[in-house]
C-alpha cells in the first residue's frame, strides 16, 4: 500500500523561508534515512510556494490557466514524502514518527492519504495500458 504524508503550506513556505539553522533538515534527514532503510520510502520533497506554479482550471469543457500564488495557505501542500508500507497501520507508526514540519516549537500539520493503486479499478482495456505505462522498467 502507498501512502504521501503532505505538508502542508504555512504564510512562511509560501513566503519561501527557509529554516533558521540546520536542526529541521537534520531531523528530515535522519527521518528519511529511517525509511530508506526500513525499504518504505519511494519518494520526497519540498515544493517551492505557489508564486513559481500555476493550476489548470476544468470547466465546462475549458481548460483555464492560472498563476500562482494563491491565497490560502493551509490549503496547499508544501512538501510531501510517498511510502509503501504493508498496511495503514505501519503507514500510521511511520507518520507518527514524521518531524515536525516547522521545527519542534512551530505549528504545522501533515496529512496522510493512500493512493488508489490499479487494482483499486475496475477491470478493463483502460487500466491494462495504465498498468504497463506505469510498470517498472527494466
Amino acid at each position: 500500500m502507498r501512502f504521501m504524508i503532505m505538508v502542508r503550506a504555512t504564510p512562511d513556505t509560501e513566503a519561501g523561508v527557509m529554516p533558521e539553522d540546520d536542526r529541521l533538515m537534520a531531523a528530515m534527514a535522519t527521518y528519511h534515512e529511517e525509511l530508506a532503510r526500513a525499504g518504505v520510502l519511494l519518494d520526497g520533497a519540498g515544493l517551492q510556494p505557489s508564486s513559481k506554479g500555476w493550476r489548470i482550471r476544468y470547466a465546462g469543457g475549458t481548460r483555464t490557466v492560472i498563476d500562482g500564488p494563491f491565497a490560502e495557505a493551509k490549503e496547499l501542500v508544501a512538501g510531501y514524502t510517498l511510502i509503501q508500507t504493508r498496511s495503514r497501520e505501519e503507514a500510521m507508526e511511520w507518520a507518527r514518527r514524521f518531524p515536525a514540519p516547522m521545527g519542534e516549537l512551530a505549528d504545522g500539520e501533515i496529512d496522510v492519504r493512500p493512493l488508489y493503486e490499479l487494482d483499486d479499478f475496475p477491470p478493463g482495456e483502460s487500466v491494462e495500458r495504465l498498468r504497463e505505462l506505469l510498470a517498472p522498467q527494466g
